[in-house]
């Protein structure tokens, strides 16, 4: 059996309670919002361990949810969507959402996916034991989720830091972007690999001029390396 504590966010009563019995059956614990502000509220109160988070909700949608969860939370996001353009897609990875659906779903495969993402959470979290990289005038921690550069801390998403992280971990490897995608992200993204690219600007643009010892480099054709001067 499975244990955890799972929110569903959908304005879709009879998707919320087919989502509830499969889930309580499969041991799971439920929450359930029906807007995007009452997503937000139970998100508080209830701290659960995954969301899934439909796109489409009244008061805030989906993506306004993710965005304001993801300021103060890594918990682990599956969005629901009715769509299943690249879009909805790249802006799901750029907010910070986990994986995504698109309706109508089995409800196997929704528990078959959340088994999974928890498997990788609770790996993450087990590794995490004082998990750092350090370079001329940047530390980057994922024990505290905090990347500091020159001394600073420099507030950065938890997609952005486990990119960087993954990178300098591994000083000038070059990893295409899928390979970033698969490692970083934690499954294929059906070759959506422009978030990968967004994910480095911002990064660049945090990092831009800080050392002569390191650099983000782009390899032309390939992908991208954290280059580091020997």
């Amino acid at each position: 059996m499975s244990t955890g504590k799972i929110l569903i966010c959908d304005d879709d009563r009879n998707i919320c309670e087919l989502l509830r019995l499969y889930l309580e059956k499969d041991g799971y614990t439920l929450a359930i919002a029906n807007d995007g502000e009452e997503a937000l509220e139970k998100f508080a109160s209830e701290a659960p361990d995954l969301i899934l988070l439909d796109i489409m909700m009244p008061k805030l949608d989906g993506w306004q949810v993710c965005r304001e969860i993801r300021k103060k939370s890594n918990c682990p996001i599956i969005m629901i969507t009715a769509k299943g353009e690249t879009f909805d897609k790249v802006l799901g990875l750029e907010l910070g959402s986990d994986d995504y659906v698109v309706k109508p779903f089995d409800p196997k495969e929704i528990v078959a996916r959340i088994k999974a993402i928890m498997r990788r959470a609770g790996k993450n979290a087990a590794e995490a034991d004082n998990k750092e990289v350090s370079y001329d005038k940047l530390v980057v921690n994922m024990t505290k989720y905090e990347l500091k550069v020159d001394g600073k801390v420099v507030d950065t998403p938890p997609k952005e830091l486990e990119l960087l992280y993954h990178l300098a971990s591994n000083p000038n490897r070059v990893y295409t972007r899928d390979q970033l995608l698969d490692e970083v992200w934690g499954f294929e993204y059906y070759g959506d690999s422009r978030t990968v690219d967004v994910h480095i600007k911002r990064l660049r643009e945090k990092l831009e001029g800080v050392s002569d010892q390191w650099t983000l480099k782009t390899v032309w054709g390939v992908g991208y390396k954290f280059e580091v001067k020997e």
